[in-house]
């Protein structure tokens, strides 16, 4: 916590320079996977690249980035854990926390092991809810697999997640007291509750209704206050935090390849940390622009905003 703090006066003092420095950068670190999700944003937007960062660029990224002032990584990919650098990067850099999004098929028994001695990586698994949503989406065997992960985490002590991906025909077992308070009991500690968002084309029926999202952000914030757990929405709990946090002002997204995005939904970039310091490219013109217009960040028909304006963003 006193870390958090010291790092938010240093990104105070780079705005008082005219550096917008965000509180958290995502950075997807592979575009490699081993599995073949339905309807998978990250490989619909960013298939797999053969131009990833190395990991001594990376190290040197995470370096500047606490220079900076962001102490805060969300990691996706693609699979985290197919870059065995991750691991390295969370011992050798404390005071950043690394909070990770992962199919779960690789915390093997050494994986574990080195999970428990860190405190600032903390693995998100990935569920649909029930074992069937699971197996649906990302393959037969795999909500059994994970079922065996999940004890093995909470029996070495590891604190860690589980990401959500809410649709319409899935929202009513992802809402389950039974699922959440399951999964309460199995150690789970941080709930991320993720709309569903169409990127890929045909899928829009997917997209949770009105009454659906205000729904679960009642029920959300009612778990919040009765269980010993974080539980969160995106997009939703924007909306008490003054709209869209991309474009720099909670957030931006690095790729695989090193641009600097938005966000992971808006692949339109004009900078690259392989051209210039991570300094220079956060000062993209493409974000400036966004955030002149906070009009247009307003989360108010839910989703993603930046996704359902991005033509303008294109522009």
């Amino acid at each position: 916590a006193r870390r958090q703090a010291k790092t938010a006066r240093i990104r105070a003092g780079w705005a008082a320079r005219g550096v917008q420095v965000p509180a958290i950068l995502i950075y997807s670190i592979t575009t490699r996977c081993n599995l073949t999700c339905r309807n998978c944003y990250a490989q619909a937007l960013h298939p797999p690249s053969d131009r990833e960062l190395d990991g001594e660029t990376i190290r040197g990224i995470v370096r500047q980035a606490e220079e900076l002032g962001i102490s805060f990584f969300v990691v996706a990919g693609g699979e985290p854990l197919l870059r065995p650098e991750l691991l390295d990067l969370a011992e050798e850099f404390r005071h950043t926390l690394f909070l990770v999004f992962t199919n779960g098929l690789l915390i093997d028994p050494g994986v574990l092991a080195r999970l428990r001695r860190l405190g600032n990586l903390i693995p998100l698994v990935s569920l649909e809810g029930q074992a069937q949503d699971t197996d649906l989406r990302r393959g037969m065997g795999v909500a059994e697999h994970l079922e065996r992960v999940i004890v093995d985490l909470r029996r070495h002590g590891i604190f860690f997640g589980t990401s959500l991906t809410v649709t319409r025909p899935t929202f009513s077992s992802l809402v389950e007291s039974a699922f959440l308070d399951g999964l309460v009991a199995k150690g789970c500690k941080f709930f991320l509750f993720m709309e569903y968002t169409p990127v890929v084309q045909g899928t829009d029926d997917l997209v949770l209704t009105a009454e659906q999202r205000k729904e679960l952000k009642r029920i959300v914030d009612s778990y919040h206050a009765r269980r010993k757990a974080l539980f969160f929405t995106v997009p939703g709990a924007e909306e008490d935090l003054g709209g869209c946090l991309a474009a720099g002002r909670g957030f931006v997204h690095l790729t695989a390849e090193g641009d600097i995005e938005p966000c992971p939904f808006v692949p339109y970039s004009d900078t690259n940390v392989r051209d210039m310091p991570l300094k220079d490219a956060l000062c993209s013109k493409l974000l400036a622009k966004l955030r002149a217009h906070p009009e247009n960040l307003a989360v108010s028909a839910g989703g993603c905003c930046l996704w359902q304006r991005r033509e303008w963003v294109k522009s």
